[in-house]
């Protein structure tokens, strides 16, 4: 469906039923798919032959449902998950081991730095975290020998920012490496980083991409543009036989718009299992059939919020790259002219005190450690999802303690403010 508009694809990607076939993805709730001999499996397991064996690697829900967010993004292939975390992990693991180092946008969401930053470097995996607008002598002086590839956020949850793809693809593209992002929060409605240069793309599919709070998923999507046979000594896990596989090199077996997913799934996903269910899947595509309507929405009260919280005196800052006085609205402007999210970040004045009694006093929106979500919901990050932080990490990810993440969603723009202002004046 690429000659069609990203509404279109929607709704109808992934998917065309043949003549009496379900008009809706089929649910395939099954662990186990049968064969007639051993040698059929055996050509499964060898990698030979398409198919289905067991649904902790692959099931045929889950790869309708992906091969959707694939068209969506423009992708050549990717793949599900049980998690964003877990699209997170594998992005990297797929490509790095022990010994190896990434450069990471230091404004990334709490969990994924605390994945890269303590977790992971137990792995032996080193991360050297930059702040989205360093200079270009501090991103180059991040780069090292072992590195593997660079990861941002398109907009970064919660600090907002805006991650300028085109110039950070360059720099790690000068390096032999790919530019790993997360479009969870402009999902590819309102961004298509692989237009900008970025050769794999992540998702958290339980916010906007589920939108409604129902199912936790996750998705990586391949650009197939990356040339991994141009480095085989920085990617030699794609390069070089995998004696896992009977010697498999999977550049050579399904070439560069399918050895990267191919690997994630045959080698990650039979090691470590962090499926998405078939029903979770069959969730999300209904979520993403009004992606493109919901966007629109989203954007729309996202903007209303932040010029009002913008003109209240009692608000000290307000981050939201919609908003002409953002710093990073520049960048919007270029990535993300259609809208960018939902999502308002701002500090209220009295410090964490008075975050918190503002949030106790909301009506509409609710308390949540979620984002992204057909109903209004708000979080205190540094109370909750950066709770790990030190004060300087929380720095350098733009958390501070009066910081409130608002998640508007797709109520009447107008209800949400009164909220907000009621919470305000009743503090």
């Amino acid at each position: 469906m690429s000659k069609h508009h990203i509404g279109t694809k929607c709704v109808q990607g992934g998917y065309t039923p043949g003549n009496g076939e379900p008009r809706q993805i089929p649910i395939v709730q099954s662990t186990t798919f049968k064969y007639a001999t051993s040698e059929d499996m055996g050509k499964l397991f060898d990698l030979e032959a398409s198919g289905y064996f067991y649904s902790r690697l692959q099931n045929p829900t889950c790869d309708t449902v992906a091969a959707k967010i694939c068209e969506l993004e423009g992708g050549s292939a990717a793949m599900l998950l049980g998690s964003g975390q877990a699209a997170s992990f594998y992005s990297i693991f797929n490509i790095a081991s022990c010994g190896d180092h990434i450069v990471s946008s230091s404004t990334i969401y709490g969990g994924t730095y605390n994945l890269f930053a303590v977790t992971m470097k137990r792995m032996g995996i080193e991360f050297t975290f930059v702040a989205p607008n360093c200079t270009d002598e501090e991103l180059e002086a991040a780069f090292r020998p072992n590195t593997k590839a660079v990861f941002g956020e398109t907009i970064a949850n919660p600090a907002l920012t805006v991650f300028d793809i085109e110039r950070f693809a360059n720099a790690a593209h000068a390096h032999g490496v790919p530019l790993i992002v997360d479009n969870t929060f402009a999902t590819p409605v309102n961004c298509r980083p692989f237009e900008f240069g970025a050769d794999i793309v992540t998702h958290s599919t339980t916010k906007y991409m589920d939108g409604h709070g129902a199912a936790v998923g996750g998705c990586i999507v391949d650009s197939g543009k990356f040339d991994w046979t141009k480095y085989p000594e920085k990617f030699p896990g794609l390069c070089t036989p995998d004696d896992s596989y009977h010697g498999v090199t999977y550049t050579e077996r399904f070439g560069l718009g399918g050895a990267y997913i191919t690997k994630a799934t045959a080698q990650l996903m039979r090691d470590f299992g962090s499926v998405q269910s078939p029903q979770s899947a069959f969730i999300l595509n209904l979520g993403l059939e009004s992606l493109h309507v919901r966007m629109k929405r989203h954007c729309e009260n996202g903007l209303a919020v932040a010029k009002f919280l913008e003109g209240d005196d009692r608000i000290l800052h307000v981050t939201y790259p919609g908003l002409e006085s953002d710093a990073c609205y520049p960048l919007a402007q270029k990535y993300l002219p259609n809208g960018s999210c939902g999502v308002v970040s701002f500090r209220i004045k009295g410090g964490r005190a008075a975050a918190e009694a503002f949030m106790k006093g909301l009506k509409i929106a609710a308390i949540e450690t979620h984002v992204a979500d057909a109903r209004s919901c708000c979080l205190h990050p540094a109370s909750a999802t950066h709770r790990q932080m030190n004060d300087q990490e929380l720095m350098d990810c733009g958390v501070y303690p009066d910081l409130i993440r608002f998640s508007c969603g797709l109520e009447d723009a107008e209800d949400l403010i009164a909220d907000i202002k009621q919470a305000l004046d009743n503090m």
